[in-house]
């Protein structure tokens, strides 16, 4: 049952999948039944063509597991079994399968306003998910959010192409005015500016969640830290260059984000030395 799970974790990210192999075995066994639960939902309103009666129905079956009847569907049972366990508040799963049903039926956001609503739901309360799980404080709440929504709106800009063709346009269409655009299907000076200015958001919400790594205990914030590097990696390539979105989906391959956690991982050590040697 556990190959299943970690199985549709390994398919859905290489940043997140490979990062995850730096927490210890019980928390990645815990994070893998988060994420599994997080991917079978996605997929279901991004495949193409959009299976809106399966994910209803999935829906549906959770509600069952949470009332404590068996559905005898693995992510479920593992998902509601963890989130009783660590804690995890009711409305954040609500607010979770809300944007991922809201994928259904709505495909453009006018203003900042609704692409934060959605990214509270998609993402921000899959980070106050993972504080549970990683035990930490509740003053690490806001920080645990900013690193949600951080990774969300770089895989917004990142991948704005594949979800033009989907007829998904979730960076804010008022802000296109300013640079003079009708569409984001062209390579022009507008377009660089455009997504170079996403990208200044991207950066203000990686940089507030960083200020929360302290929070989080050294043995966790390696794994952390190494999938938001990866993320900032992708950021400043595609700073870089802007229009590379156009052309291919910009991410780090396996080893990269390996060799960024070896690195972390003996940066860490090396705090950790530091700091007993102070004591």
């Amino acid at each position: 049952m556990k190959n299943v799970l970690q199985e549709i974790f390994r398919r859905s990210s290489v940043t997140y999948y490979n990062s995850t192999l730096l927490f210890p075995q019980r928390v990645r066994a815990d994070v893998t039944k988060l994420y599994a639960f997080v991917r079978v939902f996605d997929d279901l309103v991004d495949s193409t063509p959009q299976r809106g009666e399966e994910f209803r129905d999935m829906r549906r079956k959770y509600y069952l597991q949470l009332r404590g009847r068996d559905t005898g569907d693995p992510v479920l049972r593992n998902f509601v079994e963890l989130s009783q366990r660590k804690g995890f508040r009711e409305e954040w799963v609500e607010a979770f399968l809300d944007s991922m049903e809201s994928d259904l039926h709505k495909r453009i956001y006018f203003t900042l306003e609704e692409t934060l609503s959605y990214m509270y739901g998609s993402a921000e309360v899959v980070g106050l998910m993972m504080m549970k799980i990683l035990g930490l404080p509740e003053q690490a709440e806001p920080y645990a959010k900013a690193l949600g929504r951080a990774m969300q709106y770089l895989n917004f800009i990142r991948d704005v192409s594949e979800d033009r063709t989907m007829g998904r346009q979730y960076l804010p269409v008022q802000d296109m005015d300013r640079f003079g655009l009708d569409s984001l299907d062209t390579c022009n000076e507008g377009f660089q500016e455009f997504i170079r200015f996403n990208l200044g958001r991207y950066f203000s919400y990686q940089e507030e969640a960083e200020r929360g790594y302290k929070f989080i205990p050294l043995r966790y914030l390696i794994p952390i830290k190494t999938a938001a590097d990866m993320y900032k990696w992708t950021g400043k390539l595609i700073y870089e260059s802007p229009c590379v979105v156009l052309r291919k989906k910009v991410k780090p391959r396996r080893e990269r984000v390996i060799m960024t956690g070896v690195y972390n991982a003996l940066k860490v050590s090396v705090w950790s030395l530091l700091y007993s040697y102070r004591i």
